[in-house]
């Protein structure tokens, strides 16, 4: 059993569009023995990029996490704990939304599951799929 934090880029592709999912990820993902989450922090900058009419966020954010939580996704909240523990991340990355899922998945004892070469940068936390 693994416990699985999906970066948003991975959870548009599982609710949107599956057949973009890399398919080393995919096995993993239909084992009912991991637990997958999301992240609060996903959800926002979805929210934002649709807001600002983005192609790629195409989906309205309440969608999206109905149909998380309809595929047992669990949902991870936003603590003052994770905020605070971004300012001692190095600058590998500078999404903002992204160095937040790494100290989630580092303070939650979660694997990042990603298909971003840069945010694997961070190590033990972080896998990518290509």
């Amino acid at each position: 059993m693994s416990n699985l934090l999906l970066d948003t880029q991975i959870l548009f592709w599982a609710v949107d569009d599956p057949a973009r999912l890399p398919a080393t990820m995919v096995p993993m993902l239909e084992d009912r023995r991991n637990h997958i989450y999301f992240s609060l922090v996903s959800i926002w900058e979805a929210s934002i990029k649709f807001a600002l009419g983005r192609p790629d966020f195409n989906m309205q954010p309440t969608v999206l996490r109905e149909s998380l939580l309809r595929e047992g996704f669990r949902e991870l909240s936003i603590t003052s704990q994770h905020v605070i523990a971004v300012s001692r991340l190095p600058l590998l990355h500078r999404d903002p939304f992204d160095r937040l899922l790494v100290v989630q998945a580092e303070l939650e004892g979660l694997t990042l599951m990603t298909s971003d070469k840069k945010l694997a940068q961070y190590g033990p936390y972080v896998q990518r799929f290509k």
